[in-house]
């Protein structure tokens, strides 16, 4: 239950002069268009661009920093889609040095764990998200925005010192669901796995997702976790 790494994302809403976007008012009339003709708003896969920055915080020549821009408002990562048109774009963090952990909350098996992530203890993590946040703004500051730009919607114009920054970062940013390292792979006495995914101390019993990774990799958890799962499963079958 210790080492829990995640990645932290925050998101900047901007609102667009044009009804190009998704709508929830529209969400029937979206729905039509694409159910007739296979076209229109409908017809996005809503993660529509994407891309990896390296900022000013970089210790390496690695990227620090992932952006996904959505044509929508998306609030509280979509649970929360506020009316009219607009876009949104998230920054993520990619290599936080901040560590949390999941603890039992009791002997109840069905009783939910206490999942402390400790986002931000570090504060190299506050200043790459800064950074993520300040590029964000010039992103839609770029002139292929200009026509479409009705002015910032969250956190708004007003929120431009750095306190008020980091008082809506706090407030506001939230997980990407990339959660590792909680079982980590290694050979000292707070690994959980071995080389071959096994619990130390046990027979027959592996953990194999992505909390055996000792430290969190640069991008989404999805893919590299199901190559982990498939070199195991070929490794127990012989094949």
């Amino acid at each position: 239950g210790e080492n829990l790494q995640d990645h932290l994302d925050l998101c900047l809403l901007q609102r667009c002069r044009e009804r190009i976007t998704y709508d929830r008012q529209s969400d029937l009339l979206i729905g039509l268009q694409y159910l007739f003709t296979r076209s229109g708003v409908g017809s996005s896969n809503v993660a529509e661009a994407g891309g990896f920055v390296r900022s000013e915080r970089a210790p390496d020549e690695r990227s620090d920093l992932q952006f996904h821009f959505v044509p929508a408002l998306l609030d509280d990562h979509g649970r929360n889609r506020l009316p009219g048109d607009g876009y949104t774009v998230h920054v993520c963090g990619l290599r936080p040095r901040s560590r949390g952990r999941i603890t039992l909350r009791s002997s109840d098996p069905a009783q939910a764990p206490r999942i402390q992530a400790n986002y931000l203890a570090e504060e190299e993590d506050l200043e790459v998200m800064l950074s993520g946040f300040r590029i964000s703004r010039e992103i839609f500051r770029q002139a292929p925005f200009a026509h479409f730009d009705a002015g910032e919607l969250v956190p708004g114009k007003a929120v431009d010192d750095r306190a008020g920054i980091i008082e809506f970062l706090r407030r506001k940013a939230e997980t990407i669901y990339h959660p590792v390292g909680t079982c980590r792979m290694g050979r000292d006495g707070s690994a959980v796995v071995d080389a071959e995914l096994r619990v130390h101390g046990t027979r027959g019993l592996r953990v194999v997702d992505a909390s055996i990774m000792p430290t969190l990799i640069g991008g989404n958890t999805n893919a590299p976790t199901i190559a982990i799962a498939e070199k195991i499963a070929q490794r127990m079958t012989g094949r």
